[in-house]
């Protein structure tokens, strides 16, 4: 793969640093269609969304099939303060160093924003100062409808369960099931496809006519028999609203009573939304959805969107979200931007398609910069233990992003609260508070990284309060603590430019033979013995207390032939414990896992670790205050 003709743009760099959104529009972003031409991609492999983002068709993979993949690299972090130390933004500095100051092939792939918190608190994220994806407005709010077609599907789904619920106890079983199978005008009873499976299923032979089957086996194709205490499946909208996390349904008069308390979740914690990250093709998310087991029914047994009828429907909706979607940063690389799960309640990565196309289009000398959400001991180990089990990719190194200004929260600075004022701590020098991060945190997060067998490249992630000796420290620290090297990068406020120094880094990094890549634990382990491998060796914990429900959810799962599955752990990214007060790298401690849930269409078990709520809330004064749009110009203002 030759080394592609790029025009680069050259932001004009001002101090101070404006707001987000004003460097995103003083920058004009190139055509869509003249980014696709200058990486490869065929205009016939692109469906434009406008004319700064598009579709990606997944006919690439097999046009370059003989082509060998880049490098492979995550950018991950320390356990972050509540304001976030810059990950994103990390990643897109970095591919901008890498494709307009150093001129390799390089792609980021970055997970899509939902707008709970975009009109929330965090605000969206499409980077920051100099190193972002634009226009940012359009990163930010719809993008290409994906989480739209998500929300669309998993409602679908949450309809059809009480539907059928509904259906199956007002009427008779002969009723039902002239319903489910009626007679056409030759009086022959067809069944569909998605009926036919569900007989094989339960072991009955398939029939060309349904009036073939027997009273017995009526019965069985019929009645689901879901048992309402068992649904794990909720409906989604992607809007902050804590006045949907607990919900009763089924109150009008025509539901003839038939209520249920449920809850909303926000769609990018939907199963759906995590399928989409997973997927490998449109066929193999067929095959995902048609395993989703949204409940049990009377007698234990796992009822699947397969059961339920819906698996082609969904797809259908989803069809498009398989293929990535095409932008560009700052400085005019290129960017995939696809999927977008949480990373504390899911596996919180873009889409392994999004990451396979891009290592065909980058080819072998090129980059692909992929991020993980939230803390290394979150993201990062679910991008090895899940994303790279079902993708089957060799990562190539680790880029960890810590802060001075985390590193003295970890040190036993005060607390860091969203919306604050910062205390004079992070504000003035402080060696041992930084010190104290350096020997807690960062040592940890180091080695978690080590466990895996890739190098470790530290990016210093530079604030303007920052002194010489503490970033100093903090690099010498790094090295210390097994990390191939540790760079001061300034790419918020100097662009690629700022991140020259951490590309060549990496570069060096990942040079030579390809390093042995391992997982953390085996697949063949039990349930309970995976959660305490992780809970060990990458929390440091003693050990884990399952509650009675935790424990009866492992028998369950087990006994449903789950177990096999990979682990994707729940639990709060403001602590490597449970507890988010936490801070450093707190011993001695044992972690609760207060319930297990499974996403077997996604493909992980996920055990709930202390209190996690799949949908967050508003606070006093969300974002939206500042959001405005001039009507004549319908330009946009207050996004960051």
């Amino acid at each position: 793969m030759s080394t592609w003709n790029v025009e680069y743009l050259k932001p004009t760099l001002l101090q101070p640093v404006p707001l987000d959104i004003a460097i995103s529009r003083a920058q004009p972003p190139k055509d869509i269609e003249k980014v696709a031409a200058e990486i490869g991609i065929h205009p016939d492999e692109l469906d434009l969304y406008g004319r700064k983002k598009a579709k990606v068709s997944l006919d690439i993979l097999d046009r370059l099939t003989e082509v060998r993949n880049g490098k492979y690299v995550v950018v991950a972090g320390i356990t972050p303060t509540p304001l976030g130390e810059g990950k994103s933004t990390t990643t897109i500095g970095l591919v901008q160093a890498l494709g307009a100051h150093l001129h390799k092939n390089v792609f980021a792939c970055v997970r899509q924003p939902s707008q709970g918190p975009t009109f929330g608190i965090k605000g969206g994220a499409a980077g920051g100062g100099y190193s972002q994806v634009i226009p940012m407005e359009e990163f930010n709010l719809h993008l290409t409808g994906d989480i739209h077609a998500i929300t669309a599907a998993n409602n679908l789904l949450a309809a059809a369960i009480d539907a059928r619920m509904f259906h199956e106890s007002t009427q008779a079983t002969e009723a039902l099931f002239n319903r489910l199978a009626p007679k056409n005008k030759q009086g022959v009873r067809p069944l569909s496809e998605i009926q036919l499976r569900r007989l094989d299923r339960l072991g009955i032979p398939r029939v060309t006519d349904a009036e073939h089957l027997s009273e017995e086996q009526r019965v069985s194709f019929a009645r689901l028999n879901i048992d309402p205490a068992t649904i794990t499946w909720n409906r989604v909208m992607d809007t902050n609203d804590r006045f949907l996390r607990k919900i009763e349904i089924g109150l009008g008069p025509n539901e003839k009573g038939h209520t249920r308390t449920t809850q909303f979740d926000i769609t990018v914690a939907s199963e759906l939304m995590a399928i989409l990250a997973l997927t490998t093709s449109l066929a193999d998310m067929q095959k995902r959805i048609s395993r989703i087991v949204i409940g049990s029914d009377k007698t234990g047994n796992p009822v699947t969107a397969d059961d339920i009828g819906v698996t082609d429907a969904l797809t259908v909706l989803m069809r498009d979200t398989v293929r990535p979607n095409l932008m560009q940063t700052l400085e005019g690389t290129p960017v995939f931007v696809h999927a977008g799960p949480f990373a504390n309640i899911a596996h919180g990565q873009s889409s392994i398609l999004a990451d396979k196309v891009a290592l065909k289009l980058v080819g072998q000398d090129g980059f692909v910069i992929t991020e993980a959400g939230f803390g290394a001991d979150i993201g990062m180990e679910k991008f090895f233990n899940i994303k790279c089990r079902y993708s089957g990719l060799q990562p190539s190194a680790v880029v960890l992003v810590a802060t001075v200004r985390a590193l003295k929260m970890h040190g036993g600075g005060p607390a860091v609260v969203a919306g604050a004022p910062l205390k004079h701590e992070y504000l003035d020098e402080n060696i041992p508070l930084v010190e104290g991060g350096c020997d807690s945190n960062l040592r940890k997060q180091i080695e978690n990284a080590n466990k895996f067998g890739i190098p470790v490249v530290v990016c210093v992630n530079k604030f303007a309060t920052d002194t010489d000796k503490e970033l100093e420290l903090v690099c010498s620290k790094a090295k210390s603590y097994g990390a191939f090297d540790a760079v001061v990068s300034e790419h918020w406020s100097q662009g690629g430019a700022g991140a020259v120094a951490l590309a060549k880094s990496l570069v060096k990094a990942t040079e030579g033979p390809a390093k042995e890549f391992k997982f953390l634990y085996d697949l063949e382990l039990s349930l309970e013995e995976k959660i305490a491998t992780i809970a060990k060796e990458i929390y440091g914990a003693d050990g884990i207390e399952l509650s009675a429900e935790a424990k009866e959810k492992l028998e369950r799962y087990t006994r449903q032939g789950f177990s096999k599955l990979p682990i994707c752990m729940a639990k709060t990214h403001l602590s490597l414990s449970s507890d988010p007060t936490k801070k450093g790298a707190p011993t001695g401690f044992t972690l609760p896992i207060r319930d297990v849930r499974a996403s077997v269409g996604a493909g992980f078990i996920y055990p709930l670790v202390g209190e996690m709520t799949t949908m967050p809330g508003l606070n006093t004064r969300p974002c939206f205050y500042d959001i405005t749009i001039d009507p004549v110009t319908e330009i946009i203002d207050g996004l960051f």
